[in-house]
């Protein structure tokens, strides 16, 4: 009896390694495909933000290539024949003219050196030939000078000098926000103040844009960025994907903010 009692604890004990074991290969196999397929996930998230990042910078480079070749038509083509029309017009000879017709004359010359100097200075704003001259914060100096007019808009900047300008992708991303936010804030948001800040300590160069206007806060701009009429927030939230950066609207007693944070390398 002892003999047979001993082999049936062997054999429930041998049994119960085998399904211990069994349990714990079944284990480690469910451990071991749970990673791999975490691991695949992880690498096909990781692809995906690559060929998003790819796809953006493609479409970002493609819309400043764009810009360079409308502003070098504007310059080369339209200012070259508004110029040769300004020579013509100035040519003739209007002393035996009555006094009508030397004022529609002069309502003429006049409008078409308007008409000169607003395709002038819409080429210059479409190519970023400043701003590889001169660097980001004379660029965006001389955007501001430009679209600031006492009667109705006052912009003012202080930039940190110490920002070492790159005239690479990063500084054109950077220039074309604050001209989009600059555009919008002046056409939406009805302001008559508005005041440009940057700051560049440790590789991160923080831009504030503040406003007396009718401006935005976080979720409103989360919302409108979705929309299709949303275009010029869309190509923001492109750049700062592309620039890696951080966007964030405020509100508070002065007015609004829009806060810009760039990693610089």
């Amino acid at each position: 009896m002892n003999q047979g009692s001993n082999d049936i604890r062997l054999l429930l004990v041998v049994g119960i390694a085998a399904m211990l074991m069994l349990f714990i290969s079944l284990l480690l196999i469910f451990i071991f495909t749970q990673r791999k397929k975490l691991q695949y996930q992880n690498e096909l998230q990781a692809m995906q933000n690559v060929q998003k990042n790819q796809l953006i910078e493609a479409a970002v480079r493609s819309e400043e290539i764009e810009r360079h070749r409308i502003a070098e038509e504007l310059h080369d083509e339209i200012g070259a024949l508004l110029g040769s029309s300004s020579l013509h017009f100035y040519s003739v000879n209007m002393d035996d003219c009555d006094e009508q017709s030397q004022r529609l004359y002069q309502k003429g010359r006049d409008l078409l050196d308007e008409g000169i100097n607003k395709i002038r200075s819409v080429s210059h704003s479409l190519h970023s030939s400043i701003l590889q001259e001169f660097g980001l914060n004379e660029a965006i100096s001389h955007f501001c000078s430009k679209i600031s007019h006492e009667s109705i808009v006052e912009i003012n900047t202080t930039l940190d000098n110490s920002y070492p300008t790159q005239v690479g992708q990063n500084d054109i991303s950077i220039y074309r926000i604050v001209q989009e936010f600059i555009h919008n804030i002046t056409k939406h948001a009805r302001a008559t103040k508005i005041f440009v800040r940057s700051i560049y300590l440790n590789k991160m160069l923080m831009l504030t844009i503040t406003h007396n206007g009718n401006g935005l806060t976080q979720p409103h701009f989360e919302e409108l960025r979705f929309k299709k009429d949303g275009l010029g927030l869309k190509n923001i939230q492109n750049r700062i994907i592309l620039l890696k950066a951080n966007l964030k609207f405020s509100h508070h007693a002065g007015g609004y903010a829009i806060d810009i944070s760039v990693p610089i390398d």
